[in-house]
């Protein structure tokens, strides 16, 4: 019993990291489909676009892991020009094709990530609507 109390105490809060990159892209609500919305999870997908199996095309999201928050952003994935202006910095945090993890985040991760999505949304919509 005494553990489980240390090591819940232990874990770091991501609270503050994930409300700050689902605030990026909750920006983007009324254009998409939320289709998943939790305290540790929020991605959004389009409404009329839809993969071969039928699924909606995802646009992005985040969600709490177990030591680090995701920052999905599905457009640098369909468009992977978006990728050339993406800093070193930022590369670093990236898991995967489309995937940027965090443990924390600083006024500089805030700016690059809110203005790729901005150049996410637009490239998204031209291709998927």
């Amino acid at each position: 019993m005494i553990r489980v109390a240390m090591a819940k105490r232990a874990t770091i809060d991501f609270q503050p990291t994930y409300r700050t990159l689902r605030g990026i892209v909750e920006r983007y609500a009324s254009t998409f489909d939320v289709i998943k919305e939790s305290p540790t999870a929020y991605y959004l997908a389009s409404k009329t676009a839809k993969t071969r199996s039928g699924a909606p095309v995802w646009f992005g999201g985040a969600q709490i892991m177990k030591n680090y928050v995701s920052f999905h952003l599905i457009p640098v994935y369909a468009d992977p020009a978006l990728l050339k202006t993406v800093s070193p910095r930022l590369r670093k945090r990236m898991q995967g094709k489309s995937c940027f993890n965090f443990t924390s985040l600083d006024a500089v991760d805030v700016r690059e990530l809110t203005t790729l999505t901005r150049r996410g949304f637009d490239t998204f919509t031209r291709q998927f609507s």
